[in-house]
């Protein structure tokens, strides 16, 4: 009897530690989220120090090891002494839409998704939203309770493990300077850790989108972000991986070389509250092919602001500053809307100068009268002040401008993204189309702002004026920037560049042909003469005229970055198959065309011609079930399926 009440006490110890294992073990699953296919987990760890980390895994095997997460405020510190508060219940998000620019025009994905609060010491909260889908996972930090005082966030310590065997393809991030940062750098191939070597300019990290093949090679991984507005910078990563932990970097005070933006101490992101920030996107799949096709970031991204944008047209262009960067006179921009008209190509792209020309030749009159749209360029300090930019834009609707391409931005500064976003709403209001260039690379805001067609951010054939090591390796990057710089968004490359240059072409002709129809944007604007247009043959001519500018339906068919790529391609009736050799070597191919062709009889095959720098074969042929080709070092090919 005298031992009852110890055995009470121990059964009482004894319940406890049960429902404190059970609490930890039901807590544990509640810190994780599932794709609805069940492939794709992301955890949540909080160490008995309150640090958060997170963990991706695809069929249970890593694809994203420990990672860090948390923020450092300005009078707040979110990177330690963290405590569960409210765990949401896993809801259905499902994001239906279509895009004007893409390798898809309808997209339907279903997510899972929660939110999960923290609690620091000093009881501020921080909340992490969560998003699980067949693409990937993807989270954010948001800070709430309303508050007029401007807070900071002095550093994110989100990272990104990588295992160190892992094989990358990443682009440096230039450091600020007349020209930098434009996200106009070569990808580089590097084992995760490597240090930067040898990039085009002086460089402080790394760009995203960044592209790994993790899990023995099993797995492709996508690092991006999606939805930045004017609360936050443009982010990438620090060029430091140690142990291959990417951690996200904040633009620099200094990236203001080309617009009036004020000196700072820093530029940490600053905001009210509440306070969403961007999200970070890991995009998963089996193969390159999967990264390549995948919406993540525009299905993460706020869905579109104009309400009818029956107005926007995705179309061809011609563009005479690579054949003619020197001349500025009326008589050139009227010989390529001459041209465009003659091709059936929607636009006309007037650069640097049109405004001289426009005076003396009324360039814009003589567009609309062929019934080609102008679109025309301008200096990106021309639309940074909200007032100037406004006038600006109803100044170029009323002329009949289409279109602007707006240059050198350079910038990924918050008051930068900010502005950006301003330019896609009052062009909005104008109807006005948007392409920049000398910029950052698309978050997502071409499902936002339909109207923003293409951008630069790419190493493009005017390298072929610039970059000495560039024909040696452009075929290499042609077949890895669908896997990363135009899975972010709409790409103006300038394709099929045949005049030789400072810096002499070493791909095909048929290569720089089918670039214009591996890379998505809005509007294609072609690099090149009227002479090298006029002496293309009939088959090629027709191409042009026939090739849409944006696409139904995508599917790959060869997907190996740095490689090769095959794609096949669909818009309306039209079906086409695009390949590009990215190696020095042949490349033998073996497709059934049955399969990909069904409905067709046969086919027309552009392939290079006797001179291959500068001359096409076009032969058509009877649909085979085994048909063979060997693409040509750096070359590539094109099938156009005909009933």
């Amino acid at each position: 009897m005298k031992n009852k009440p110890l055995y009470g006490a121990l059964g009482l110890i004894m319940l406890q530690l049960l429902w404190v294992t059970v609490t930890c073990f039901a807590q544990k699953k509640d810190l994780q989220l599932v794709s609805g296919d069940k492939l794709n987990k992301i955890t949540l760890t909080l160490s008995p120090q309150g640090k958060l980390s997170y963990q991706v895994t695809r069929r249970n095997q890593i694809i994203i090891a420990d990672s860090p997460l948390g923020l450092s405020c300005d009078d707040q510190d979110f990177e330690s002494g963290l405590s569960v508060v409210n765990i949401s219940v896993v809801q259905q998000k499902r994001e239906r839409y279509q895009l004007k620019v893409g390798n898809s025009k309808t997209i339907d994905h279903v997510f899972a998704s929660r939110s999960i609060t923290f609690k620091n010491r000093q009881g501020a909260l921080m909340i992490l939203d969560l998003i699980a889908g067949k693409e990937g996972v993807a989270f954010r930090y948001r800070l709430g309770n309303d508050t007029k005082k401007l807070r900071f966030v002095k550093g994110e310590i989100t990272g990104f493990h990588i295992a160190q065997n892992a094989k990358g393809w990443l682009q440096p991030y230039n450091a600020a300077g007349k020209y930098t940062p434009g996200y106009e750098d070569f990808y580089l191939p590097v084992k995760a850790g490597d240090p930067i070597v040898n990039p085009r300019n002086p460089s402080i990290g790394w760009c995203m989108p960044a592209l790994f093949n993790v899990n023995s090679q099993k797995n492709w991984v996508l690092i991006a972000e999606s939805g930045t507005d004017g609360s936050y910078p443009g982010c990438h990563l620090k060029a430091e991986a140690e142990g291959g932990i990417y951690h996200i970097a904040f633009a620099q005070k200094d990236e203001k070389y080309t617009l009036p933006l004020p000196e700072k101490e820093h530029a940490y992101p600053e905001s009210n509250l509440p306070w969403t920030m961007p999200w970070r996107t890991i995009i998963i799949g089996d193969n390159a092919g999967d990264i390549l096709l995948s919406t993540l970031i525009t299905d993460l991204a706020p869905a579109s602001k104009i309400d009818d944008a029956s107005w926007i047209k995705p179309g061809k262009a011609a563009w005479s500053w690579w054949s003619h960067p020197d001349d500025h006179s009326p008589e050139i921009y009227n010989e390529f809307t001459d041209l465009s008209a003659d091709m059936g190509f929607r636009y006309t792209l007037f650069d640097a100068g049109w405004e001289k020309a426009n005076k003396e030749g009324n360039i814009i009159e003589h567009a609309i009268a062929k019934g080609v749209q102008p679109l025309v360029w301008g200096y990106s300090s021309e639309y940074f002040d909200a007032e100037k930019r406004k006038k600006r834009f109803r100044q170029l609707a009323e002329m009949g401008v289409k279109g602007v391409k707006i240059d050198f931005w350079c910038s990924d500064r918050q008051e930068v993204m900010a502005a950006i976003q301003s330019v896609f709403e009052d062009a909005a209001k104008e109807h006005l189309l948007v392409n920049l260039h000398g910029t950052t690379v698309p978050r997502g805001w071409h499902r936002t702002w339909p109207n923003y067609m293409t951008a630069e951010a790419v190493l493009g054939t005017e390298s072929y004026f610039y970059e000495p090591r560039f024909p040696e390796r452009a075929a290499e990057q042609n077949t890895v920037l669908p896997f990363t710089r135009n899975v972010a968004g709409p790409t103006d490359y300038t394709p099929f560049a045949l005049t030789m240059r400072k810096f002499p072409r070493l791909n095909t002709a048929v290569h720089e042909l089918a670039t214009s129809m591996i890379y998505t944007s809005g509007i294609i604007h072609f690099a090149d003469s009227k002479e090298i247009f006029d002496s293309l043959p009939t088959g090629v001519k027709n191409l042009f005229k026939e090739m849409p500018a944006t696409w139904d339906k995508t599917e790959t068919v060869i997907a190996e970055p740095g490689k090769a790529i095959i794609l096949s391609r669909q818009k309306d009736a039209l079906h086409y198959i695009i390949g590009l050799n990215g190696s020095n070597n042949t490349t033998p191919v073996r497709l059934n065309l049955r399969k990909w062709g069904k409905g067709f009889s046969k086919f027309r095959l552009i392939s290079e011609g006797r001179d291959q720098l500068m001359e096409f074969s076009v032969k058509t042929y009877p649909i085979s079930s085994a048909w063979s080709y060997v693409m040509a070092p750096k070359g590539g090919f094109i099938v156009q399926f005909i009933k």
